[in-house]
């Protein structure tokens, strides 16, 4: 493969680790979320609720730390040309969703930061506790987490999207979309 033809090796090693982050990440929201932080304790217990509470924003903050590296490697590296061309619907369509895709990945952990920190709750990373930025405020912190879970349910929907493209151009156009994040040349 001509080193044009992908995207440079850090970038697709970024791009597989948030995605695995990502995917453990809503599991564990979408758990917490369905059962609550009771439902969570009374079929977990305290010591892996806690667990589940801390991987959560360790995630999180590691999605964040993550995805800022890759938009630095997407700003200062050429982006590889499709080939063959993508037509016009698709390239808005990828286009959009891969935007949508990176400012959802960076507002989700920002606005759970926000919530964890104005709710009096800790900003962790794995065991360390982070600054919490914002003062403790419950009205704003309930609403900061409405976001956080609505902003899950769109991310779930552009991963969906985004998923569902890959597998079309790989299984359907078969072209060489698919090649370009391959972590194996």
């Amino acid at each position: 493969m001509h080193e044009l033809d992908h995207y440079i090796y850090p970038h697709r090693v970024l791009h597989w680790l948030v995605a695995v982050a990502v995917l453990l990440s809503l599991a564990s929201g979408l758990a917490l979320g369905f059962l609550g932080y009771e439902g969570t304790l009374d079929l977990l217990g305290n010591a892996l609720t806690n667990l589940l509470y801390t991987s959560h924003k360790t995630l999180g903050v590691a999605i964040l730390l993550l995805m800022t590296l890759r938009i630095i490697t997407r700003l200062a590296f050429v982006v590889p040309d499709h080939e063959p061309p993508l037509n016009a619907f698709e390239r808005v369509v990828s286009t959009s969703v891969h935007h949508l895709l990176y400012a959802g990945l960076v507002a989700m952990p920002l606005v759970g930061w926000a919530a964890t920190a104005t709710g009096g709750f800790p900003v962790e990373f794995f065991h360390w506790h982070l600054p919490g930025l914002l003062g403790k405020n419950e009205a704003l912190s309930q609403t900061l987490f409405v976001w956080h879970e609505r902003l899950g349910w769109v991310l779930v929907a552009l991963i969906t999207l985004h998923v569902a493209g890959a597998l079309f151009h790989w299984r359907i156009k078969r072209d060489n979309v698919m090649k370009r994040m391959s972590l194996f040349d």
